[in-house]
């Protein structure tokens, strides 16, 4: 059933665009089906995956600052000894003949010589910086139901709540996605996926120990929730996903320039228009946390007496999207697909929890479903799995763009918020983005009328010339230019012995990302 009651999509047009580079009027509701030709809206994301903001890609080297991500939801009936759970021996892949997982140690992960380091506890996973002389990955081990030791008195003592291990089936749509995002500029590259069983090293358990101990400074109120490493046993089993490198969180990153803003915000929102248009995505959880900043290059100097062709380009730096947990997405060239979705309707605590500014977000998103507009309903009001919306019961598996755009007014709040630059640039800022705030505003009267889409966001953008067409299409020689470095960068820095073979030699992963794809 289509929407009646729909987000309403902006005004004015503020100057044409060549007939290339037109999209389709925005619709009247975040759309659910493809909704007529989507010719114009292909030609302009064709031209988004080559996006850039220079030709050169090469990271500059700087200190870490560790991020940390929201803490995982707390269940009473959780189970802190697991010693019988089943272990997980194959994946479904594995089962289906498709391909065999590797199963390695935590001293093949990090062999001596390789620096290793906590950076971050996301949805179901820690999230680990792995170098070594091939290369730096970023590395998510989740638990699988597997054995662990039970917590010491100490432990106990200390009410620690330990993150439930999982189970293949919770994470089969996470890796789906990831797989389907890997070609788009502006999502993490996905490289390698491991099982890796066994004890600890004693690197693993010193950079876990380190995490927690800079973490509990930050929030003094903060408990452990992933088990400590010391509790690993020999049969301790752990999905390992090797990613690329994605630079440090936005949360721990200093924003000094509107420059900066400028292209944090412009380069989200084309990763995602990207992505809507290629696989229907939504990200669903794009907090500070789930948003990685690299520094590519020199920032640009603006010549004072010229006049900007546009406001984009100027910081030198690239975004990696990360996370995918609770995210939405459809398998790319397959017209009926199945979505793959995580179902939040499982724990509606997401929707009570008031501990993070995100969480309001999350409730603007159920509130979506159940209402059609803007109207967010406060946390007591989700408390009924399953409730009737305006299209029957809430499902998840829905297409809705429009949760994005709530991600991108999120995102706009922080960066303006979180500014320490000069007061003057960030006046300037707000108010040459007063319209888009408009439109991007959750909060906005119900006369103003709203984005339904970041592909709408991304149309915006052009038309006011805060991006050009240039960039936008990209130049292929610059792309060219940049390959080498790609496949350098994002080539699995994995090797170990393969003990299996006659003639024992190492192993690498094949798997490649081609930029353009």
């Amino acid at each position: 059933m289509a929407r009646t009651t729909s987000v309403r999509t902006y005004g004015r047009q503020s100057r044409k665009l060549k007939k290339e580079l037109i999209l389709p009027a925005p619709a009247q509701s975040p759309p659910k089906k493809d909704q007529g030709p989507r010719d114009s809206v292909s030609d302009l994301t064709e031209k988004l995956s080559v996006v850039r903001l220079d030709a050169h890609d090469e990271e500059v080297p700087e200190e870490f600052v560790p991020c940390e991500e929201p803490r995982p939801l707390q269940h009473d009936d959780a189970d802190e000894r697991v010693e019988n759970a089943p272990h997980l021996e194959t994946s479904s892949e594995e089962r289906e003949g498709k391909t065999e997982l590797r199963v390695l140690t935590w001293a093949d992960i990090c062999p001596v010589g390789s620096q290793i380091e906590k950076i971050a506890e996301a949805s179901y996973a820690e999230v680990y910086r792995i170098r070594n002389e091939r290369g730096t990955s970023i590395i998510k081990a989740i638990r699988l139901q597997s054995p662990i030791k039970p917590q010491t008195k100490a432990q106990q003592k200390s009410e620690l709540v330990d993150e439930e291990p999982h189970c293949e089936e919770d994470l089969v749509g996470e890796l789906k996605i990831s797989e389907w995002l890997a070609d788009i500029p502006g999502f993490v590259v996905y490289k390698e996926r491991y099982i890796v069983r066994g004890k600890t090293t004693p690197a693993l358990l010193e950079t876990h120990r380190t995490f927690h101990r800079r973490a509990k400074r930050k929030d003094p109120d903060r408990i452990q929730f992933y088990p400590s490493p010391s509790r690993y046993l020999d049969d301790t089993q752990f999905l390992v996903v090797e990613l690329g490198d994605a630079g440090i969180a936005l949360e721990d990153f200093e924003l000094v320039s509107v420059d900066q803003l400028w292209d944090i915000f412009l380069l989200v929102a084309i990763a995602l228009a990207r992505a809507e248009d290629q696989i229907k995505f939504e990200h669903r959880d794009l907090h500070e946390g789930n948003l990685c900043i690299r520094q590519v290059s020199t920032p640009s100097i603006r010549v004072a007496s010229k006049k900007p062709v546009s406001n984009f380009g100027y910081s030198g730096l690239d975004i990696t999207i990360l996370d995918y947990g609770l995210s939405r997405g459809e398998a790319p060239d397959e017209g009926d697909a199945t979505p793959v979705a995580f179902d939040l309707e499982r724990d509606l605590t997401l929707f009570r929890s008031t501990h993070a500014p995100q969480c309001a977000v999350y409730r603007q998103m159920r509130s979506f479903l159940l209402k059609g507009d803007r109207v967010h309903l406060p946390p007591k009001s989700h408390k009924t799995p399953y409730e009737s919306g305006i299209d029957g019961p809430i499902s998840w598996n829905g297409y809705y763009p429009y949760t994005n755009v709530l991600w991108l007014a999120y995102l706009y709040d922080y960066l303006t918020t979180n500014y320490r630059g000069p007061e003057k640039e960030l006046k300037a800022f707000r108010q040459t983005t007063r319209e888009l705030w408009a439109h991007l505003d959750p909060d906005a009267p119900r006369v103003i009328l709203s984005f339904s889409s970041a592909v709408d966001v991304i149309t915006f953008a052009v038309e006011a010339g805060w991006i050009t067409e240039k960039q936008l299409m990209g130049d292929v020689s610059e792309i060219q230019g940049t390959l080498v470095d790609d496949e350098s960068r994002n080539a699995s820095i994995i090797e170990i012995i393969d003990t299996a073979s006659d003639e024992a030699g190492l192993r690498r992963s094949p798997r490649r990302r081609v930029r353009g794809a």
